[in-house]
């Protein structure tokens, strides 16, 4: 189905992060009654009538001429190219202002579809400027508080109106692979020596691909799409607008991918931000393959390398580990034999008898202790889903699966089958629950 990119615009502090926060789920947008206070887009996974859409919240747009304003007023432009609808928030207690006038003028040019959102409605002041802001020459006006949760289900009403948010993405079915990691790993020229040709630009300067490219190439007579992404570069570190705008493009495809190849510097070491990007591919549930680039300017001290990936990469021991340089060539041979087994395990499907038993003897092996007098009872298991594989196990009452439990029932059934570089899902079901 199509994944559509709805962005929040308007001028500082008529409540986009209070919006933003509220449809999310989760507090994520920094909220401050001080103007300004998010400067750079936030980006989420939002869900509406059951379809996952994604939400970028923006900074406030203000008229003043300043360098600041500037380079808020260019991240919102790209996030609006970005997008396919913009909501464009505006504070109802204060009636239109001139920087409502000015963001006006901006979306109009766009050309994209835009619902203006009244925010702050729960007042008699909100309610009586609220026709001024017909005057804005919009199609779709909805009253709302963000804050108390007021008209939301008939803003994304508007939003989706005249979509078919069921319609399916025409999309290639041959296995994707996306390359993701910081700027300047190394990740294009691991392109270039996959496909033995120069397909991307490469360059020494970080953030040189700014888009994400798709490649076809075959390997060993069958033929692959292959990815390469912007570099995710830490988010607060790089203020750069184009670069902001190309973590998004890099969620996208990771979206679009089966398996995510991790490209990691290995002159710089594993550093805190490689983990949060696998934590993406992982939140997907993509299979991941963990490449050290540039081995042949470092110690080859495999052991002690694999040692800090294990320690560093505990949320994903599953994955593999290759080491190659992408300049040289050297190992390359090794990547493709584990991105496809990632990806063949990612499709892997297991008969309910083989599964039933592997579940049943772990619980009968160690069963959970009991809970405020309550004991766990694990009736049937059944695999329900690939890409990942998913797994859904009937329970007696789920309140009583612990986490950690949980992680052992994962380790017993990755003890009985390979699902070496692919995360698996386990869901707990009530008994009769659909």
């Amino acid at each position: 189905m199509k994944k559509y990119t709805v962005c929040l615009v308007g001028r500082p502090n008529v409540g986009k992060s209070t919006l933003f926060n509220r449809i999310i789920g989760k507090k994520v947008s920094i909220i401050d009654d001080m103007p300004g206070v998010t400067r750079d887009r936030i980006y989420g996974n939002a869900l509406y009538n059951n379809y996952n859409f994604y939400l970028i919240d923006t900074g406030g747009i203000d008229i003043k001429d300043d360098n600041w304003n500037n380079v808020i007023t260019n991240q919102v432009m790209l996030a609006i190219d970005e997008s396919d609808v913009i909501v464009f928030v505006v504070d109802g207690k204060e009636g239109v202002t001139s920087n409502d006038e000015y963001i006006t003028e901006l979306l109009h040019k766009s050309g994209k579809k835009v619902v203006v959102a009244i925010n702050k409605i729960d007042s008699k002041l909100a309610e009586s400027n609220m026709y001024e802001f017909y005057s804005l020459g919009f199609d779709s006006y909805v009253t709302i508080s963000a804050e108390h949760n007021i008209g939301i289900t008939d803003l994304f009403d508007k939003v989706f109106e005249g979509f078919d948010i069921r319609e399916e993405v025409v999309d290639d079915d041959k296995p994707k692979f996306c390359l993701i990691g910081r700027p300047n790993v190394g990740k294009s020229s691991l392109v270039n020596a996959l496909l033995n040709e120069e397909r991307v630009i490469v360059s020494d300067v970080a953030g040189t691909t700014r888009d994400s490219v798709d490649t076809v190439f075959k390997y060993e007579n069958n033929e692959y799409i292959l990815i390469d992404t912007a570099g995710l570069r830490k988010k607060g570190r790089v203020y750069e607008s184009i670069e902001k705008y190309s973590l998004l493009r890099s969620m996208k495809a990771i979206d679009r991918s089966d398996v995510c190849i991790l490209v990691i510097n290995a002159e710089d070491g594993i550093v805190e931000h490689d983990k949060h990007i696998a934590g993406y591919a992982i939140d997907a549930g993509k299979g991941i393959v963990i490449v050290v680039n540039k081995w042949d300017k470092v110690e080859n001290d495999y052991d002690k390398w694999k040692n800090d990936i294990r320690n560093n990469f505990q949320f994903m021991p599953y994955a593999e580990i290759v080491f190659l340089s992408a300049l040289t060539k050297k190992r390359l041979s090794t990547l493709m034999p584990k991105v496809l087994e990632s990806y063949n395990n990612s499709i892997k499907e297991v008969k309910t008898s083989v599964i039933n038993d592997i579940v049943l003897n772990a619980f009968i092996e160690t069963p959970p202790p009991s809970y405020k007098g309550k004991k766990l009872k694990i009736y049937f298991t059944h695999q329900s889903g690939i890409k990942p594989p998913r797994f859904d196990i009937e329970v007696n009452s789920k309140g009583l699966i612990h986490f950690s439990y949980e992680r052992y029932l994962e380790n017993k059934i990755r003890a009985n089958i390979d699902f070496t570089g692919t995360p698996i899902k386990l869901y707990f079901k009530n008994k009769g629950e659909e």
